[in-house]
């Protein structure tokens, strides 16, 4: 009677039989593992109130926050390792999104800011603007609102381009940015 090894219970444990051939290489596990712990230090690296306002298992978040007080080297890297670890057991997809909120956050403040200011010159430039704008933004307190475009207008129609901006077209602007800021598909 001959001896049979044992199967290996390693790779094969955790993707299936090894007779359906759909077995992934052991570089792929590397590639995969590895991009988890880079996901992982995008989380860690994330400011702490983005970071608690991203679903993921407690013990995951005890782990990042372990890495976070950790100074030595060795530590730090063996954490992030761990917190690899524990990512594989996670659904990846909703902290790559949390992750990519964050790095385009910036880039949509921006965008808002550039919008409100389009919206402002528009607003005192042409007649039209402002009832595109009361129609894209029923709530706006319209008196308020014409009240300080007349006096954009009127403070504006003086300057140079190279001076400042006067006050009245700087409250303009004020006034419309939090209103862009709730409804960012508002565009005329």
């Amino acid at each position: 009677m001959t001896r049979r090894a044992a199967p290996h219970r390693g790779i094969d444990a955790h993707y299936g039989d090894a007779d359906d051939g759909a077995r992934p290489s052991k570089t792929k596990l590397k590639e995969h593992s590895h991009a988890l712990q880079a996901l992982g230090a995008q989380l860690a690296a994330l400011p702490a109130e983005r970071l608690a306002a991203v679903e993921m298992p407690d013990d995951l978040r005890a782990a990042i926050d372990e890495w976070r007080q950790t100074r030595s080297h060795e530590g730090r890297r063996r954490q992030m390792q761990y917190i690899g670890k524990l990512m594989r057991h996670v659904d990846e997809a909703p902290l790559r999104e949390a992750v990519a909120a964050a790095a385009l956050g910036g880039a949509i403040d921006a965008l808002r800011l550039h919008d409100t200011e389009r919206w402002r010159d528009e607003l005192i430039a042409d007649d039209a603007a402002l009832a595109r704008w009361l129609e894209a933004h029923p709530a706006t307190d319209a008196q308020r609102l014409r009240s300080l475009v007349r006096a954009a207008r009127r403070d504006a129609a003086g300057l140079a381009p190279e001076d400042r901006k006067p006050r009245s077209v700087r409250e303009l602007f004020l006034f419309l940015k939090p209103h862009l800021g709730r409804d960012p598909a508002a565009t005329p």
